[in-house]
Parts: structure tokens; sequence; C-alpha cells
């Protein structure tokens, strides 16, 4: 067990030494222990990185994601931030706070932390700017804000847990509900603190002002958007991914034919972005299931799970070390390739402990949406940054005090189940 153990993660490592794609490096070292060790006859690949991919559940992320390409190019996000400044008006922090509460809309039709961060910050940001924002704090908050794309339902990330977990999806969109908005919360109040103390006022310079009842005629098709998404799922009318598709259709017709912002001739440079995306997570689902189903064959997972359980059976001793664990890999690692390759590493561990499978998984997205803001790879981070025209270092002033912020959020999450499983509980009923 210790030389298979030793040889599939050696090989993995090796590959990423030699800058090998991680996906590719997944499916190199699981094959290796398959000739090595002769465990399953080769064709056990194949059918296996087919099988994973044939998946109606996994089909709702190339629809969220081409649904929020769609969006962003179409005017939406733009709508969303005018609406949202009306409501806050020019209180202390208030770009910071429209940054917050655009993203908590936003995230909750497309999914995607990056694709949140590129499409509010590519419009807080400038504002932030122009109204007295340091580059660093407006590339800090509006990356931080991005975090919510993984929590906040649909989440891509929930979608691939539940796909890998054997849970249901739905139920992980309700558990991220109260998580998400305690998120939200906790970044409104260190806006907030931070703003207070370094003076960023209100919004005098973004443009032309419009009237609460424009703005809110406006955005209310935006506005309705996850309406219809969420409504749909929570009501039990359509599955995750039907209600991905209505996405793409919806975000089609309001920006091609009421808000005619969306031409026409972009839809292939959309449908090209969203498919490139979509491909690399599918090319990752294959070769990271395979992966898996190695581990599992060798009883991995078990026999990592009998090592922890040596050192200790405390629930609370073994999710703090895996909350660390999981923020240095959220550190180094895709998030994607993360919730693939250590969820069936680590379930395993924490069911024998009596740990409620989708209060795991919010955990498990919590830690990896930390990771879109935390070097070196920080995604959310270093999208921010490029439109703030910074280097990231710079923004490590106030990205430590928000980070400690929600690592706060995490404990909270992580100690307390009934923040997590309070509303399927309740739907369940």
């Amino acid at each position: 067990m210790t030389m298979t153990l030793l040889l599939i993660f050696g090989v993995f490592l090796i590959t990423l030494f030699l800058n090998i794609p991680i996906a590719m490096g997944l499916g190199i070292a699981g094959l290796t222990v398959v000739l090595v060790e002769d465990a399953v006859p080769l064709s056990f690949l194949i059918q296996t990185t087919f099988g994973s991919s044939d998946s109606f559940p996994l089909l709702a992320i190339p629809f969220f994601i081409l649904a929020g390409e769609i969006m962003s190019t179409g005017g939406i996000a733009r709508r969303l931030i005018d609406f949202v400044q009306n409501i806050v008006g020019s209180i202390t922090g208030s770009l910071g706070l429209i940054t917050i509460i655009a993203s908590l809309i936003f995230a909750a039709i497309s999914g995607s932390g990056a694709a949140t961060v590129a499409s509010i910050g590519a419009i807080t940001i400038p504002y932030m700017l122009k109204n007295g924002y340091s580059k660093p704090y407006a590339a800090s908050i509006a990356a931080s804000a991005g975090t919510l794309g993984p929590i906040i339902p649909p989440s891509i990330t929930f979608i691939l847990y539940g796909v890998m977990a054997s849970v249901s999806i739905g139920d992980m969109f309700i558990a991220g509900l109260i998580p998400g908005l305690l998120m939200a919360t906790a970044l409104v109040v260190i806006n907030y603190i931070i703003s207070k103390k370094e003076g960023f006022g209100g919004a005098k310079n973004v443009g032309e002002k419009i009237s609460f009842w424009k703005s809110l005629n406006e955005a209310k098709w935006a506005l309705l958007a996850p309406v219809i998404i969420l409504g749909g799922i929570y009501g039990g009318i359509v599955t995750p991914t039907e209600a991905a598709v209505i996405a793409v259709v919806y975000s089609l017709i309001v920006s091609v034919f009421i808000y005619k912002e969306f031409k026409l001739n972009q839809l292939l440079d959309v449908f090209l972005r969203a498919t490139t995306v979509s491909g690399t997570i599918m090319i990752f689902v294959s070769t990271a299931s395979f992966f898996g189903k190695v581990l599992a064959l060798k009883q991995i997972p078990q026999y990592i799970a009998g090592v922890i359980a040596d050192f200790t059976t405390n629930p609370i001793i073994i999710l703090l070390l895996i909350n660390i664990f999981l923020l240095i890999v959220g550190a180094f690692m895709e998030t994607v390739a993360a919730i693939l390759l250590f969820v069936p590493l680590l379930l395993p561990i924490v069911l024998p402990l009596g740990i409620d499978p989708i209060h795991f998984g919010i955990i498990v997205c919590l830690n990896l949406a930390l990771g879109l803001i935390t070097p070196p790879l920080g995604l959310n981070i270093f999208i921010a940054s490029n439109i703030a025209r910074i280097r990231f270092e710079q923004s490590l002033k106030y990205f430590i005090p928000i980070f400690t912020t929600l690592l706060i959020v995490l404990l909270i999450v992580t100690f307390i189940p009934q923040v997590s499983l309070f509303l399927p509980n309740l739907l369940s009923k």
C-alpha cells in the first residue's frame, strides 16, 4: 500500500515539476500504477475517462459558463451595478459595497468566481480609482467579492462536488445560501472598517446619475435571471442542468432583443471562450475520475483514513487539519483539479466521523474559494490586479485583513454545521 501511494503521488509530483498540465499529470500517474502493478486492464482507462464525462449533471457546467459569458458581454453586469449604486448611495465605502452586492447578484447567475471578478470588477475598479480609492484596495475588494461565485448557487464547484460525492446538487445549492450570505456580510463589514479608516467615500464620478426607478426598470431583466434559475431549481420545476440551459436562452433573449448590446457577430467569440473553459474542465473530470478510481481500487483513501485515525479520532482536530490542507492546496492548485483529486480521498475520512457530506461539501468549496485570492495561483487577485494595473503583491496591505475576515467565516461554517444544513433540513421536512 505504501509503495502504491509513493508511486502514484510521486509520478504526479514529477509531472508537476516537468510543467505537464495537471489534467494530464493525473492521467499519467494513474496509468503508471495500472501498468506497473497490473491492477486492471488497460481498457479501464478508456472506459473510466469516457464514462465520467457521460453525465447529465455535468452538462450544467458548460451551459452556466456560456450564460455567464453572454451576460458579461450583453450589458447585464453594468445594469446590475447601476441599480445597486442607486440603493447604496454615497455612504462610506459605497463603491466597495456596490462591488460586493453586484458580485453577489452576478454570482447567482454565472456560478463562477473568475467570471464574477472579470464582469463586475472591470466596471467597478475604474469607478473606484476615479473616486480616490487606492489601486490595491480596489483590486483586493473586487477579487474578494469574486469568492462569492463558487459559493452562491448555482455554483460550478457545487456541481462538481455533487457528482464526485454522489450527493444532490440541488441540496448543495440550497446549503450554500446561508454561507454565501455570511461571506457577503463579512465583506460588507470589513469594507466599511477599511473605508472608514482610509477615508474612501461615496460615488461622485461614476457617469450619468439616473433615478432609482429608472435603474430598477433597466435592471429588472437582469434581476429576474437568478429568480428564474434558482426558483426553477428549488421549486422542483427543473433540474440544475435544465436551469443552465434556460439561463443561456434567457441571457441571449435579454442581451440581444431587450438590451440590444449583444450583437450576433459576437456569438462566435463568446462560444469559443466558453468552449475553451468547458473543455478544460471536462478533461480534468475525465482524468481525475480515472485517477480516483485507481485510488479506490488500491484502497488508498481507506489507508489514509486509517493513518489519520491512528493519529486522532477527534473530529474538531481532523476538520482543522483538513481546512489547513485545503487552504494550502487552493493556493497552488486550480479549484476544479482540487475537488476532483481530493474529494475521493477526504470523504472516507470524514464520513465515519458522522460529518454530513453536504456540510463537508460546503467546507471544501469554501476553502477552495479562498484559494482564488491566495497567491501564488490566486486567479481572482490576478484578474483584479490586471484590471487595476498593479502587481498583485501591492494589494497585500488590504488583502490580509479581508482574508482574515473570510477565514473567520470558514471556521463558523466548519464548526457550526447548521449554517450549511439548516435550509436543506428545513426543506426536506
